[in-house]
């Protein structure tokens, strides 16, 4: 006689609110790693500061490059065959230093893409590693256009006794005072740059 032996199937269903209660949810970065969404929150964050800091830089050397395009300056003597005049191409320290900025500023308005990039996927490498490298070259660009036109700025202020350079300032002080202006916007668009490298640096450390 056989004897009919009722098996019986247990199915383990686990407790996934319970187990999964208190413990965050992972990210996966695009290196194929999983990041804890306190790393993304940090990544995201440097991003966003990234992006402000090139707007602020941007508007710092359209300023600049704007200034000494449009600085001029008449004195209101002249005689009949002499018009006393200062303008920016009149020294080509001044023209390299608006070129400069003009090209700072062209190289901003195209990394923004890159950045909002950097925003949106705050673990993607490449973009970031981009910004690194054009950002360094543009900084470059902006402080030693900054430079020379500091250089010349304080030789028109001061002149030079052993060469016999006056200080042509004194005659042309609005001219000498707008260029003064864009030499100081240039070198806060170079320290803001350097700052961006820093930010980047830092975000690819913690990649």
């Amino acid at each position: 006689m056989a004897t009919d032996k009722a098996v019986e199937t247990s199915i383990n269903i686990p407790d996934t609110k319970s187990k999964s209660k208190g413990k965050a949810p992972l990210f996966v970065s695009s290196n194929g790693g999983v990041e804890p969404p306190q790393r993304r929150g940090v990544k995201k964050g440097l991003a966003i500061g990234d992006f402000i800091l090139r707007l602020c830089a941007m508007g710092a050397t359209i300023g600049a490059a704007v200034t000494v395009g449009s600085a001029q300056q008449t004195l209101p003597f002249f005689t009949q065959f002499f018009q006393f005049q200062a303008q920016y191409n009149d020294i080509p320290t001044l023209v390299f230093f608006m070129i400069a900025n003009a090209i700072v500023t062209g190289y901003l308005v195209l990394s923004l893409p890159f950045s909002i990039i950097c925003i949106i996927r705050p673990f993607a490498t490449t973009p970031r590693l981009l910004l690194v490298i054009f950002d360094a070259a543009m900084a470059g660009l902006t402080i030693a256009a900054a430079s020379a036109t500091a250089s010349i700025i304080y030789l028109a202020h001061n002149g030079n006794p052993n060469t016999n350079w006056l200080p042509f300032c004194q005659q042309f002080g609005d001219f000498c005072q707008s260029v003064s202006g864009a030499v100081v916007g240039s070198l806060i668009a170079g320290a803001l740059l350097l700052f961006m490298l820093i930010l980047s640096a830092f975000s690819l450390k913690r990649s």
